[in-house]
């Protein structure tokens, strides 16, 4: 348990800057060679022909412009935060761990329930990041579309019943288990890695 949580001496490099720049270049190439997404982004076929890449390059992989712009905006607002207040070193493991584990574990439940999915885009990782933020900032208060404020951690919980409820009665091409995993995952991060209670944070953080 030591081993686990021993911290990394504290730097900042802007690993937001760089992850934001991994995604762009992706997205240009795949604009010039878009079959490159059969092989880049994660599929349980790709794993069968041993394209082990896939776990780490499907997440920077986007479907278009709207997914690749949501997904980077979202990185910008939650990331800088995030990695100011951990640290350059933590903020890359952790999204890395969030975000390679959330693909392994959705294609393989896809698999399971007999689904045939491409998974691509930074999306798991993402949420993992609204977690993370709503936990290290719990009074942050998100304006959402710049009109209704909503605080962090209620953003996390409406959130999770919206994907919850989308995963049951079917949601078109989102995928929401990868959402689900994203927001599961990081909280295991933060239990395990850090010693961090969500639901004690928040409680704190609210208590009168």
């Amino acid at each position: 348990m030591n081993v686990l949580r021993k911290p990394f001496k504290y730097t900042y490099f802007n690993a937001t800057l760089i992850l934001f720049a991994i995604n762009a270049v992706f997205f240009m190439a795949l604009r010039i060679f878009p079959h490159s997404v059969l092989y880049l982004s994660m599929s349980v076929m790709g794993m069968k022909m041993h394209f082990y890449w896939q776990p780490l390059t499907y997440m920077f992989v986007h479907s278009g412009w709207s997914h690749f712009i949501f997904n980077m905006l979202a990185l910008f607002c939650f990331g800088h935060e995030v990695e100011r207040a951990i640290g350059s070193k933590e903020f890359l493991l952790f999204y890395l761990f969030c975000g390679i584990l959330d693909g392994l574990i959705s294609v393989a439940l896809y698999s399971v329930l007999g689904y045939n999915i491409l998974l691509m885009g930074a999306s798991g990782a993402i949420y993992a990041l609204l977690l993370a933020f709503a936990v290290i900032f719990p009074r942050s208060i998100i304006s959402i579309w710049g009109i209704l404020p909503v605080p962090a951690p209620v953003l996390v919980a409406v959130y999770a019943v919206i994907e919850i409820f989308s995963q049951i009665f079917g949601g078109g091409n989102v995928a929401h288990l990868t959402h689900l995993a994203g927001f599961a995952l990081a909280w295991l991060y933060l239990r395990a890695r850090m010693g961090i209670k969500p639901i004690k944070i928040w409680k704190d953080a609210y208590r009168r």
